[in-house]
């Protein structure tokens, strides 16, 4: 009866004091930093605590539970309405998301993601109010072959989503892993594949970085290329009532979705979004539709995304150890204000505690609810000729990027990996297949170095769910193997011809060579650093091998042949350039930033891609850039972030913000 007291007081006392209005703040904040590409919970969170210092508690307390909540909403947005992934915990949504968006349904997919992300939110808030009482012995049990177990389960969704070949799905996501390797070993701390001695990659490439590059470049560049809007048709009227029906015609998938949020929330793995997509595909009866605008592509990952939330935070609260990134940071603000997480909170601060999940509840239904308010009018973008979006879009990615580390090597990371990822489009490799391996690297090597530390053979083998976990991840590959309809995450293609298999042969050359290059790169390391990523590289060349023996045999009625640019003139996309030439304009406004520094840069490329390719007139060209600069500029005041550069500031003085 104390308990339900406390719960019942706590909600009485957040709704009649002003502790509300600094709930509402902090939901706000979290919706644009959710909406801006890149940022995401973790970096919006970073941006947060210094400001929290020396506030009253509660009021901290609920502004920090507030963004934490609402991010994973917010980030839905670009998303869906342009195929930027606005964070991690968004990347999902864009396999069914932004194909709505593009045949018209932009206010459906937006609605049906609000409504599952409020739901999946709210659930959390239960099952974190539930797990208070009985938590402990549960989350222990999660021993490290636990979660390593859980990571391969999110690896076998390749099976999923490899698009109409299996092999190339698994050589995207061997090639992943291996991207995922550069940096630092979390066995020895020795450095691995840095190309000559870079500095930037001593850490590893930013995840922000190589989703932004992986899915918004390529998808720029072919928004550009067809020389009209993101959707050809109106925004359907009444999709944003069709979204709320959708959810609840789907919603046990909503349910099932958001208790693979929060279990996954619970462990440090990450990827409830990739994880609750591949249930939702091995779940439905008619998989036709998926990755060609599917609206159950939609609800699945974005009710876990929302649930995650809940689910890390019951580590950090019961245990005090952080469930994730974003709860590590949510974990120093608590201690900055004054409250230390673990058994001893839940014991002489429990109404701290119930506030924190009142607080993750409220937020939610008020993230929906302001993102149903703003996004009908962010939804008619994507009726706008893309020319004139282009340079804000480029400009946003370059800023999200550079964001990462506030390095230049996070502008050419992102530049190089784009163009390697407008091939992986072109030739079908699985975009989502790279990027589940990439998430997924650092866990299971980490996890497998622990693992060889501490457990035999035996003893691991010796864990009842263990084998359970084993059960759910064959379970997972035989349906994902013996399913007839593949999801389509790189679209159809024209068959190549005997003659016309030369770009893709080379092209895997390449893949095979820097495989190779990563297996040398890591002999002199000791074994447990080694060991992973010459596994890796090895089954991963022996499947390229496999792959090129395809291809040399010239058989193109074979499904690993797939190149998406043959007869690009006349394809149904209706494209009027070839990648490359967006790609030079994108060189560009990177050499300008190089020469004259980032703001006037975007000046410059506004001018001139607006003038050349949009014909817009000299002042809406003006305008539009002006607005721009003001936006960047209040974003650099506010939250102290600086802008790169170039050689001109080398030599010039320039007062801010386009100066150092």
């Amino acid at each position: 009866m104390e308990v339900i007291s406390i719960i019942g007081s706590t909600f009485i006392n957040l709704l009649t004091t002003d502790t509300l209005l600094f709930l509402i703040l902090g939901v706000l904040v979290g919706t644009v930093i959710g909406i801006l590409p890149a940022l995401g919970t973790t970096a919006g969170m970073a941006l947060l605590v210094p400001f929290v210092y020396g506030m009253e508690p509660y009021h901290a307390l609920a502004m920090m539970t507030g963004l934490l909540a609402v991010v994973s909403t917010g980030d839905t947005v670009t998303s869906i309405l342009m195929g930027i992934p606005g964070a991690a915990s968004s990347q999902a949504t864009i396999v069914d998301g932004f194909p709505m968006a593009k045949k018209g349904e932009a206010g459906r997919a937006l609605s049906a993601a609000y409504f599952s992300s409020m739901i999946g939110g709210v659930f959390g808030a239960f099952i974190l109010t539930a797990f208070l009482l009985v938590a402990r012995p549960v989350v222990l049990a999660f021993g490290m072959g636990e979660q390593l177990m859980l990571a391969l389960l999110g690896l076998s969704l390749v099976s999923i989503l490899s698009g109409n070949s299996l092999l190339k799905g698994l050589i995207a996501c061997g090639l992943g892993m291996t991207f995922g390797m550069v940096g630092s070993a979390p066995a020895s701390g020795e450095f691995r594949m840095q190309f000559g001695g870079s500095t930037y990659l001593t850490d590893g490439l930013p995840l922000g970085v190589v989703a932004l590059a992986i899915f918004a470049f390529p998808e720029i560049i072919n928004l550009l290329r067809r020389g009209s809007s993101i959707t050809e048709q109106p925004i359907v009227k009444g999709g944003w009532a069709q979204g709320v029906r959708d959810v609840m015609d789907n919603f046990w998938l909503t349910i099932r979705c958001s208790a693979i949020g929060c279990l996954i929330g619970a462990l440090p793995i990450g990827g409830s979004g990739w994880l609750a997509y591949g249930h939702t595909v091995q779940s439905s009866k008619d998989k036709s539709q998926f990755g060609k605008g599917d609206v159950r592509g939609v609800i699945g990952p974005e009710a876990a995304n929302n649930a995650d939330t809940g689910g890390s935070l019951i580590p950090t609260l019961i245990f005090g150890i952080p469930g994730g990134g974003s709860a590590a940071i949510f974990l120093g603000g608590l201690l900055l204000i004054g409250f230390t997480p673990g058994p001893r909170m839940l014991a002489e601060n429990l109404d701290v505690t119930y506030t924190i999940i009142w607080c993750v509840a409220i937020a939610n239904i008020f993230g929906a609810g302001i993102c149903f308010l703003l996004s009908g009018h962010i939804a008619k973008l994507t009726a706008i000729p893309f020319s004139y979006l282009a340079p804000f879009m480029l400009t946003i990615i370059m800023f999200g990027a550079y964001n990462s580390t506030r390095d230049w090597g996070d502008l050419i990371a992102l530049f190089s990996l784009g163009v390697i990822a407008i091939y992986l489009k072109r030739f079908g490799y699985s975009r989502p297949a790279f990027l589940i391996g990439f998430v997924l690297q650092n866990v299971v090597e980490s996890l497998l170095y622990r693992i060889l530390q501490v457990y035999s053979l035996e003893s691991f083998f010796s864990r009842p769910i263990i084998w359970v976990l084993i059960g759910i991840v064959v379970f997972s590959l035989v349906i994902g193997l013996r399913s007839k309809t593949k999801v389509e995450t790189e679209g159809m293609a024209h068959e190549a011809s005997a003659t016309q298999i030369m770009p893709q042969v080379a092209f895997l050359a390449l893949i095979m060579g820097f495989l190779v290059y990563s297996v040398v790169d890591v002999q002199n390391l000791v074994f447990l650093a080694k060991v992973l990523p010459i596994a890796t590289s090895v089954m991963a060349l022996t499947l390229c091998t496999l792959g090129m023996v395809i291809l040399l045999r010239r058989n193109p009625q074979s499904a690993f042949f797939h190149d998406g640019e043959l007869g690009w003139k006349e394809s149904d996309e209706g494209y009027e350039a070839s990648p490359f030439h967006y790609v030079w304009w994108m060189m560009g406004f990177l050499l300008a930033t190089y020469l004259v520094g980032f703001l006037i840069a975007i000046a410059l490329f506004y001018f001139a891609f607006m003038r050349i390719k949009a014909k817009a007139a000299w002042w809406s060209i003006a305008l539009m850039a002006g607005c721009t600069l003001l936006v960047l500029s209040i974003i650099s005041y506010v939250f102290l972030v600086d802008f790169p550069t170039g050689i001109l500031q080398d030599f010039v003085w320039m007062p801010w913000p386009f100066g150092r």
